[in-house]
């Protein structure tokens, strides 16, 4: 269970750093939709490598469509999505929101599974809205000490990669059992990055760009994955998604320290209802 604990808390850790490495990328010039081509296409390069070594690359026929809808909402929409979320709003409140994933979650579980709505679901659902709320109001108004405003646009970004976030959990509960991560990653990273290709403008890249979408890929898409899926070997997957939330908690100090981001008390507020929603709703539904 040790090794199960580093390695999830390793994944958080890296997936905490997409925001500040995102903004990196963005301060050298790249748009949204370059970064997100790019981490999707080099990070491909690195799964298929590892699905062809382990020889993982079967595939059923069956689960074509899925995993076209799968690669278009979880890759292309998905990435582009967070991007703007972390170039309007910043990187924290961008991976704050975020994590209004389990609302979705919520709602998708009892449509396609029939998993049932408990008290303690909704009660989870009710913090998250209230929380976001504290958020876009908090923050919209007093801006943070950087001297970011927080528009409506952030928030919509921010709320949208957390709905295209959400369907990692319902595809992954649909394929689990028949394909490893690396195949998985395989086909569904293609159909994402050839789904932003028509409207991705490529532009100049500095060394300093290229190393931005090499910590992208390497750390936060390759490297975060492959230890979650490595610490789901030793833990419950309701133990490993509780240490996960660790995530935006790592996204948010590193902003601080990066460039000053703040939240206004009220946004601070709203963090903490956020992440104590999804705490509760992972326990509600682990004690199933």
């Amino acid at each position: 269970m040790v090794k199960g604990y580093a390695f999830i808390v390793a994944a958080a850790l890296q997936w905490g750093m997409i925001g500040p490495f995102s903004r990196m990328a963005f301060q050298e010039g790249l748009p949204p939709m370059e970064v997100a081509f790019w981490r999707a296409f080099l990070a491909w390069i690195l799964f298929a490598g590892h699905a062809v070594f382990r020889r993982e690359v079967k595939l059923y026929k069956k689960d074509i469509g899925y995993l076209l809808a799968f690669g278009f909402c979880g890759v292309t929409l998905f990435y582009y999505f967070y991007q703007m979320a972390v170039r309007q709003g910043g990187a924290a409140l961008a991976a704050v929101l975020l994590y209004t994933a389990p609302a979705w979650v919520i709602l998708f579980s009892r449509i396609f599974f029939k998993e049932a709505i408990t008290p303690m679901k909704l009660l989870a659902l009710f913090l998250t809205i209230t929380g976001v709320s504290a958020i876009s109001i908090g923050n919209s108004v007093g801006g943070n000490a950087a001297g970011v405003s927080f528009h409506v646009a952030a928030i919509g970004f921010g709320l949208l990669s957390g709905f295209c976030y959400s369907l990692y959990y319902i595809f992954g509960k649909f394929f689990s059992g028949r394909y490893s991560s690396a195949t998985l990653f395989l086909y569904i990273l293609p159909i994402g990055f050839l789904g932003m290709l028509p409207w991705v403008t490529f532009t100049h890249k500095t060394p300093t760009a290229w190393l931005a979408l090499g910590l992208l890929v390497v750390i936060c898409t390759y490297g975060a994955n492959s230890c979650y899926y490595a610490g789901l070997k030793y833990l419950e997957a309701g133990r490993a998604a509780i240490v996960a939330t660790v995530e935006p908690v790592m996204a948010a100090v590193v902003a601080y320290f990066w460039w000053q981001e703040v939240f206004s008390p009220l946004g601070y507020l709203g963090s903490a209802l956020v992440l104590t929603a999804v705490i509760l709703m992972i326990r509600d539904t682990g004690n199933r």
